[in-house]
């Protein structure tokens, strides 16, 4: 199979990328700056930028199937600059690589294309499974608006996957970003704990990726997320585990708010999400559970 994966340069899209050569794949590699990106010379490089005005169909020529990994990180303080971005980035992109798809004379079969656990908002201890509704706060609109992008595929007569990304643990990435304050003695929970906090191993959700392009009868959204229900707390705890560092010092709510924002409201959403579909349809997690994925990341 000829998969053009969009964002092939960013920590997923590596990790996509890895994977599906891995597994007898050709990869074509779509980016802003095609000459930039570090890849092996057996992977094509093409041009596509989610910010042009008019569709390129000549990314997507010759594939049979498309990835689409693009979209402004959410980290950082939100302002309205920032939340324009986070939201254009993502819907009008799409948009864009569904009309370049459109214009090309042969189209690919598939189009799997990334969303985010924040559709459905702040929900408690809720079961949420890949039928649940949305919520209501601004990046569970984003993720609505951006699911239904892609779907649009679907009238062009290509099988749509819409996957659900929990927080993805990995080298780099997220978990990154968290090792720090427990370097220095710092770590610990986010606000109260309690609340769910999805997650995923890097190679698992490459693996997942995968697999819904392999398989056929797979359509629609997709949690991709461990089968290993998590609280913040017991995510703080065993990473403080891991590195031999401890875990005891909470990071307030009114200080995450001060620092962060509308965004913080985002770090402290309880979504206790169930990846239904992928477990149904046979998939096999290499990391299942959270404290031997984390030891296995900072070994």
């Amino acid at each position: 199979m000829t998969v053009a994966v969009a964002g092939a340069s960013g920590f997923i899209g590596n990790a996509v990328v890895r994977m599906l050569r891995a597994h007898g794949h050709r990869v074509v590699a779509l980016g802003r700056n095609p000459g930039s990106m570090m890849f092996p010379h057996e992977v094509e490089r093409r041009r596509f930028d989610p910010n042009d005005a008019e569709p390129n169909p000549a990314a997507f020529e010759g594939a049979d199937a498309v990835v689409n990994l693009s979209g402004e990180s959410i980290a950082g303080r939100w302002n309205a600059k920032k939340k324009a971005a986070i939201a254009a980035s993502r819907i009008d992109g799409t948009d864009r690589l569904v009309a370049g798809i459109a214009a090309c004379a042969k189209k690919p079969q598939v189009l799997v294309s990334a969303s985010a656990v924040g559709y459905y908002g702040d929900r408690g201890d809720e079961r949420l499974l890949e039928d649940s509704a949305p919520g209501n706060d601004f990046l569970a609109g984003v993720c609505a608006r951006w699911e239904a992008s892609a779907k649009k595929a679907a009238t062009l007569g290509l099988r749509v996957v819409v996957m659900r990304f929990g927080v993805v643990l990995g080298d780099g990435g997220a978990l990154e970003k968290m090792k720090l304050p427990f370097a220095l003695g710092l770590g610990g929970p986010m606000g109260s704990g309690r609340q769910f906090l999805p997650w995923i191993h890097l190679d698992d959700l490459a693996s997942l990726c995968r697999f819904v392009l392999e398989s056929s009868q797979i359509s629609g959204a997709v949690n991709v997320a461990a089968p290993d229900e998590t609280t913040n707390a017991r995510l703080a705890h065993a990473l403080g585990a891991a590195l031999h560092r401890p875990a005891f010092v909470p990071a307030p709510s009114f200080a995450l708010r001060a620092v962060l924002g509308e965004f913080a409201d985002t770090l402290l959403a309880s979504q206790r999400v169930i990846p239904a579909v992928a477990r149904d349809a046979g998939f096999q997690w290499t990391y299942p559970q959270l404290e031997p994925a984390l030891r296995a990341l900072v070994r």
